[in-house]
């Protein structure tokens, strides 16, 4: 059976099972078949083991509220989102929820007659979606389920973390206000006994945690959005917000402009195809790292703090491979290159 029909026959029994019935020219407008195609649809379905019936008097097919999806109100298509998703994603590490949307989609694919759970699982085959690369939490998800247990209990939590600001374990007691995934890992917001205020924490680098018989409160009107402000990522950083003006060339601009990358982008195309990428900024180093990314194809063109950190970044990048005085645009005085020992 073809993908497209089984996404109609998914919608077909929603249709079917909303207890008030349908005549088949609603039926087929609807799925945007002919009628003979529904009557088949309709067949097919009996066939699978779905209780289809028609009522003479008013002339349409229904199906009984308690036969399928008895405790759910999802449509066709949110149930086979759902089951797709779960297939694909199912297996993979570091997805938020992974393993309880996994239970909860499974329950819901067994509530399907058998031939169309099979079906679905077909379809689910044929779908592949690409995630970033996501970090594994090290600490175990032992660390994860005791921050949300304190969170939904509010009591503090006694922590050992491996800090790279500080370049130190350090040991503090967290008071857990928000569990955040960002891009890439699983992060806790809360207030720090260490630093006397609200932090983020990369719950990977959580080394130990221990629980407290210690409640606190979150503070009324406390948000992520608030605590963030217009952070390039996670790391807002104190001062005044920087407006920000990249110039990106014609062969990026178009791949740049297609991605919302920030809440406050703002984007003006060149005639020559090149591209002002403009944000406002709650700090400047998050976004020089992005910037760099891109290499010789992006130009900071405000503020002029930006432009010299990307700059120095770039002449360190650059000792890296020019390790005499020379000029690295001289070819003929370049050092040789490193040759690599074979493995």
């Amino acid at each position: 059976m073809k993908s497209k029909r089984t996404s109609r026959l998914m919608r077909l029994l929603g249709m079917l099972q909303n207890g008030r019935g349908q005549n088949t020219a609603l039926l087929a407008a609807e799925c945007g078949v002919s009628r003979r195609t529904i009557f088949r649809d309709i067949g097919l379905l009996r066939e699978s083991g779905v209780p289809v019936e028609f009522d003479a008097d008013n002339g349409r097919f229904s199906i009984s509220g308690d036969c399928l999806l008895p405790a759910t109100s999802f449509t066709p298509e949110e149930a086979l989102a759902v089951v797709v998703l779960c297939h694909e994603l199912g297996g993979r590490s570091g997805v938020p929820y992974q393993g309880p949307a996994r239970t909860a989609a499974l329950k819901l694919e067994a509530n399907l007659p058998r031939p169309l759970r099979e079906k679905l699982r077909q379809m689910s085959d044929a779908v592949r979606i690409q995630l970033n690369t996501n970090s594994r939490l090290h600490a175990g998800d032992d660390v994860y389920r005791q921050l949300i247990e304190a969170l939904n209990r509010r009591q503090s939590v006694r922590i050992r973390y491996n800090s790279l600001a500080e370049k130190a374990e350090i040991c503090t007691k967290l008071s857990p206000y928000r569990m955040l995934f960002s891009r890439h890992a699983w992060y806790v917001v809360g207030r720090s006994s260490v630093h006397r205020a609200v932090r983020t924490f990369h719950v990977g680098r959580i080394g130990k945690l221990e629980p407290l018989e210690d409640p606190y409160r979150i503070p009324r009107g406390f948000s992520i959005d608030r605590y963030l402000r217009n952070a390039w990522h996670l790391i807002a950083e104190k001062g005044p917000d920087w407006r920000v003006v990249v110039r990106f060339k014609p062969l990026v601009a178009q791949n740049v402009a297609e991605v919302l990358w920030h809440k406050t982008q703002r984007l003006t195309f060149h005639d020559d195809g090149a591209l002002d990428f403009e944000v406002t900024v709650s700090g400047l180093h998050e976004i020089s790292w992005w910037i760099l990314g891109y290499g010789d194809q992006a130009e900071v063109l405000e503020p002029e703090e930006l432009r010299e950190l990307v700059a120095q970044r770039c002449r360190r990048a650059l000792n890296q491979y020019w390790r005499d005085e020379s000029s690295p645009e001289d070819p003929a005085r370049r050092p040789p290159r490193r040759k690599l020992s074979a493995k």
